[in-house]
This record gives structure tokens, C-alpha cells and sequence, in this order.
């Protein structure tokens, strides 16, 4: 049995013990969400899932996908700004998101696993977190240091002017 079939046969077995009956849709949406490492959107993981069953409604995935967070087979990961994305990798681990192209990536590092938390005197129960890094993927970072994205200044502050002024190439 491969990994993704193993991870599957796992994820079956948590709806089973959590009374949530494993009917097609499930399963489709289930196999689309555990085969992405990419942190798939509800609509990137709804036309994955509508490969495999034509039929199946976006409703109907975006309420499967909460069923699987409330019972813990999926994680809802938010960024700000941009869209909610999902993970069917729900032990602790922390991310990498790019504020240009919006790429979230895992990060594994049992370093970060082990930072103090707000004690008692905060009055918050800490059940679990995850940190989020923001900044630049390789790819952005390197588009931006060859000169190929330009960054534009504001507009005059003048009546006169439409137009906005760039930077000259370099």
C-alpha cells in the first residue's frame, strides 16, 4: 500500500471513529485534501474533487471540509488577506507564507515547538499553535533582486500630473 493510500485508510478510520459515515463526496474530498502538500483553497480542493465526481457541489465540499476540521483530519490555515486554505496534515508544524504570490509552505522545526507559552495569568487556555513566517519565496525574492519587478513610486501630488513616474531600469 502506498503513502497516500496508507494516509487515506488513516484519515477513513478517524471519521469512522467519529461517527461521520465515509460516503463518496467524503472520500473524494478526502483523497483530493491528503495527496496536496500545497495548502489547497475549499475551491482548488472542490475541482479536484469534481475529477473524480462530476456531480459534487461546492456547498457540499466546503461542509465536508468543516466536518473534517471539527473532528481533526484537517486543518484550516488562514493568512490574512488572502484566502482560507486546508491541510489534511494536522500534526504541529509551522509555516512559510510569501506575501507576493501567497505559496505557504511547512516548516519542521521542533525548535519552535518548544517556546514558552502565556502562562495562567493571560486567562487563555493555549490548546495548540502554529507560527507563521511571512516575507518572500526564493522565486519572488530573486524576480525582485534580477530587477525584474520594478516597484512603482506614488504620483505627484500635483493637478497637472496623470501619469506616475518609475524607477529607471537598471
Amino acid at each position: 500500500m502506498s503513502a497516500p493510500d496508507r494516509k487515506l485508510d488513516q484519515l477513513v478510520q478517524i471519521c469512522r471513529r467519529h461517527g461521520l459515515p465515509v460516503t463518496i463526496q467524503r472520500r473524494a474530498i478526502l483523497a483530493a485534501l491528503s495527496v496536496r502538500k500545497d495548502h489547497p483553497t475549499a475551491d482548488q480542493v472542490f475541482h479536484a474533487a469534481k475529477k473524480r465526481i462530476p456531480e459534487v457541489s461546492r456547498t457540499t465540499v466546503y461542509r465536508v471540509l468543516d466536518a473534517f476540521v471539527r473532528i481533526g483530519i484537517a486543518r484550516l490555515v488562514c493568512n490574512p488577506g488572502a484566502a482560507a486554505r486546508y491541510e489534511a496534515e494536522t500534526d504541529r508544524h509551522h509555516h512559510l507564507v510569501c506575501m507576493r504570490c501567497e505559496k505557504m509552505s511547512d516548516l519542521q522545526d521542533s525548535s519552535l515547538d518548544s517556546l514558552p507559552l502565556p502562562g495562567a495569568k493571560s486567562g487563555f487556555h493555549i490548546e495548540d499553535y502554529s507560527i507563521q513566517f511571512r516575507g518572500l519565496c526564493s522565486a519572488c525574492a530573486a524576480k525582485i533582486s534580477i530587477g525584474r519587478v520594478r516597484p512603482t513610486l506614488p504620483a505627484p501630488k500635483t493637478k497637472s500630473s496623470a501619469k506616475r513616474r518609475r524607477l529607471p531600469a537598471n
